[in-house]
């Protein structure tokens, strides 16, 4: 069952890797890994890999965190990931003042603030999923997609996964949610609902397991791992 991957990097970061020794993360041979757990007939055909370029003025290390998700992209490229930039978005906008955790927002009790939001990165995962499964009856049947595995627990995704339920009930369609055991969350029924599985955690043992070497081969300078990393 060739199969093709579909990475939400804000996603796998903030739900998987902050915080964790990992994020030098291989990220093909574990998906490979985890399509095979979940069906040994799994074969990986493509990872697809959505992003935004970090804002060294908001990060926390500032241009060294910018260079990190560099060389982190370089390193996917050259395991034959496929990468793809949205775009970060800050404008001034206005939010309920927080006071403490037993007062609730107001609406009338507001302060100026900068909002940072991700653009394009959902909409752009949904067109190239259901192009993936739109082009596949062009394909000769060995070269065939069969699955489409979204590595995402964006509830926003659920408009695409049903188009693609109801338009190729023939496509196999996957979740992997990129979170870890200790954190326990529920399962976004949504994305459930129009899924024929879902992979709920990935595990500590799972991450150690799949770690790029210290110094990737380009066709350049070799990718290295940050040493914050």
């Amino acid at each position: 069952m060739r199969t093709a991957f579909f990475v939400d990097g804000y996603n796998l970061f903030y739900g998987l890797l902050a915080g964790t020794p990992y994020k030098w993360l291989d990220l093909s041979k574990l998906l490979a890994h985890i399509a095979y757990v979940e069906n040994p007939a799994s074969t990986l055909a493509s990872v697809d890999y959505f992003t935004s370029s970090v804002k060294p003025e908001l990060a926390t290390r500032g241009r060294v965190s910018k260079e990190a998700q560099d060389s982190y992209v370089r390193a996917l490229k050259a395991s034959d990931v496929r990468v793809h930039y949205g775009r970060h978005q800050l404008e001034p906008a206005k939010a309920p003042r927080f006071i403490d955790k037993k007062t609730g927002a107001s609406r009338q009790d507001k302060v100026d603030i900068w909002k940072l939001e991700e653009k394009e990165t959902d909409v752009h995962i949904a067109i190239s999923m259901y192009r993936i499964a739109a082009r596949q009856a062009l394909i000769s049947e060995t070269d065939r997609i069969e699955q489409l595995i979204l590595v995402s627990g964006d509830t926003d995704m659920t408009p695409a996964l049903r188009a693609i339920r109801e338009d190729f009930p023939e496509m196999t369609v996957g979740i992997v949610l990129p979170h870890r055991p200790e954190f326990k969350r529920a399962a976004p029924g949504s994305l459930k609902e129009f899924s024929h599985w879902m992979r709920r955690v990935i595990t500590t043992q799972e991450l150690e397991a799949h770690q790029f070497p210290s110094r990737v081969s380009t066709r350049k300078a070799p990718a290295i791992k940050p040493e914050y990393w």
